[in-house]
């Protein structure tokens, strides 16, 4: 994997830096990432590194088309690469879990919105907030979900 960063970062005409390096496999190890998580893992092989380059460099990988966000709720957004993850997050309020669901199953709604709107999406970035069927059978029946 590594050389199809070097080569898609050469392309470009950056090098893959090692802490560009670093920054590209905590993404890809620990996937949705935060922007702390990605620099407490990058500091277990580089103590010297901060989290302004860890911001920076992933603001170039997301330029280059390398890394991907999303936001999942109200901290900081969360990485993962661009390459791999073309899902929709279906995000819990009550228990936080993040549940990954293909772009298929929102395919009449983006063509609804193309048809309509002349809109294209980007799917990729997209978060939808409610209450996951786990959350939803603890809740007693008629009580409303979670922010309803």
């Amino acid at each position: 994997m590594d050389s199809d960063w070097q080569s898609n970062l050469r392309k470009r005409g950056y090098r893959l830096t090692p802490q560009r390096q670093l920054v590209l496999e905590a993404v890809d190890r620990l996937e949705h990432a935060t922007p702390d998580s990605i620099l407490t893992e990058v500091r277990r092989t580089a103590g010297g590194v901060n989290i302004s380059t860890v911001y920076r460099t992933l603001e170039l990988l997301e330029e280059l088309g390398l890394v991907s966000h999303a936001h999942l709720g109200h901290g900081a957004p969360t990485y993962h690469l661009a390459d791999r993850h073309h899902h929709i997050h279906l995000v819990c309020r009550d228990c936080t879990d993040v549940i990954e669901a293909d772009l298929s199953v929102a395919e009449p709604f983006t063509d609804q919105l193309r048809r309509t709107f002349g809109f294209e999406t980007d799917m990729k970035h997209f978060a939808i907030f409610g209450q996951c069927g786990k959350c939803s059978a603890k809740r007693p029946s008629g009580e409303p979900a979670h922010g309803s």
